[in-house]
């Protein structure tokens, strides 16, 4: 039995409960301040406004879902318990006691693992393997795209007043949304060396966060990675084209395929269709993973060291954008 406490009941702490229950042997305690939520404990969940009364039922881990900005005190708190740690993205809005948390995990052998679901959609990883195979040869550049519109992804509740509207909890397009892209094109690239970036409030939209971000980032093997993300289209569209010296592959969120174009064949080639595709699938299959790698006692494929140099990009690509030059990563 593994004993997961969940701390926050927003959308995404919602989310991960309700995978969990898909889990045999798992037992759950949420920590939140919200008192409607007796329909779960008549299922048998654990519900406390006290974090000391959480931690007296012993959780082996600890799920954070609460507001970015306030991640790392949480996070830190769990640790010094010896919870291993799941973190929803982004690792926080600042590097402010990072070094604390990392010196934990590290003297508590903790396993950790970052929530950027991404890296468990089957044509990301597709496109994963054919870049490390180097099927369209050595990698030149990538070009990624992330648009949505806020006022949908929390239909339940006013958008201004939500956690990604607001810069206090850590808001923004660039902590929020463009962090999975950010993510993955590091579970790609690897190190980014510099970035440069414009962001700011441009729609109609009623925040003060960041709506629009577009960045470059060169990555230390001289990769080129183009982002472009915003707050403010419908519908939903995620797509990613990555160019090498032999071809180029490329996916996007509409038709789920992953196709290969070859320059010496002069044609596309469909390497991967994934029909049907259910949004949900990556949330379980990294929680997944995450449960697997505690029980074995195994590094996750995302674990804090990357979610802090993560971290490190998205502020970079912040403060280019507020002093318009290029920023060291």
């Amino acid at each position: 039995m593994t004993s997961v406490l969940i701390v926050g009941y927003g959308s995404i702490g919602k989310k991960h409960l309700e995978n969990f229950l898909q889990f045999k042997d798992i037992q759950l305690t949420v920590y939140t301040k919200r008192n409607d939520l007796q329909l779960l404990r008549k299922n048998g969940i654990k519900i406390s406004d006290s974090l000391t009364e959480c931690l007296k039922e012993n959780p082996d881990v600890g799920v954070i879902t609460n507001e970015t900005s306030l991640h790392i005190p949480i996070a830190i708190k769990l640790a010094k318990e010896g919870l291993d740690l799941f973190l929803e993205k982004p690792l926080s809005n600042s590097l402010k006691d990072v070094e604390k948390l990392r010196a934990i995990v590290k003297k508590k052998k903790l396993i950790t693992q970052m929530g950027c679901n991404l890296r468990f959609h089957p044509c990301i990883k597709k496109i994963k393997s054919l870049i490390e195979h180097q099927k369209i040869g050595r990698i030149i550049s990538a070009q990624v795209q992330n648009y949505s519109y806020l006022p949908d992804s929390h239909r339940w509740e006013d958008y201004r007043k939500s956690y990604a509207a607001r810069k206090d909890l850590g808001g923004g397009v660039i902590l929020t949304n463009a962090i999975h892209e950010i993510d993955y094109l590091y579970w790609f690239f690897q190190e980014v060396e510099n970035v440069i970036s414009i962001s700011g409030k441009f729609s109609d939209l009623d925040i003060k966060a960041e709506d629009y971000v577009s960045s470059l980032l060169k990555f230390k093997n001289k990769i080129v990675g183009e982002l472009h993300m915003d707050y403010f289209q419908r519908p939903d569209f995620r797509s990613c084209k990555i160019r090498g010296t032999k071809g180029e592959i490329y996916w996007n969120s509409d038709n789920n395929r992953v196709n290969i174009y070859s320059m010496t064949k002069k044609r596309w080639k469909t390497e991967l269709k994934v029909k049907n595709y259910q949004r949900n699938f990556s949330y379980v299959e990294q929680l997944k993973h995450f449960i697997k790698c505690v029980k074995q006692r195994k590094e996750t494929i995302n674990d804090l060291e990357q979610g802090i140099d993560i971290l490190k990009i998205a502020l970079a690509m912040k403060k280019s954008s507020k002093t318009m030059k290029s920023v060291a990563v």
